[in-house]
């Protein structure tokens, strides 16, 4: 049996949910790495931040705190189905690891080469939420 394809163009990613335990804690990392709330969604225990330009993300403030900030979905070893992380696309990968080691925020792996495209590296939020970020090389684009 064919299935129709969908009629509907997707033609852009909006933004990725992201829960957190702790919001303090959570607005002032995502801050330092460069994201300004832009809405505030008290109903939704969530809102939505921003980078000068225009990456966008939700954060979501119902999330239980675990200990040693385990990853269900990546720290266990029965892999669940679900979205392990959100990639973002940086200028500058060498600057960002320099930035994130003097403030002693832990590169869990990279940076180092992931197909012929882009190079990465990537961290955990407060929450062990893993974050990948990448800089293309001569043969990536978006």
């Amino acid at each position: 049996m064919d299935t129709p394809q969908n009629p509907a163009r997707i033609y852009a990613y909006d933004h990725i949910g992201i829960r957190v335990s702790d919001k303090r804690r959570a607005l002032s990392f995502y801050q330092s790495l460069g994201f300004v709330q832009s809405a505030e969604f008290s109903l939704y225990e969530a809102n939505e931040m921003l980078t000068p330009d225009g990456v966008r993300i939700n954060l979501i403030f119902n999330g239980a705190r675990q200990p040693d900030a385990h990853n269900a979905l990546l720290d266990e070893p029965i892999k669940l189905p679900g979205i392990t992380h959100p990639a973002f696309i940086v200028d500058d990968l060498q600057a960002l690891q320099r930035w994130l080691e003097a403030r002693g925020i832990v590169i869990t792996e990279g940076p180092h080469p992931i197909g012929p495209r882009r190079i990465a590296l990537f961290i955990r939020d407060p929450d062990g939420n893993v974050l990948e970020f990448n800089q293309l090389t001569n043969g990536g684009h978006l």
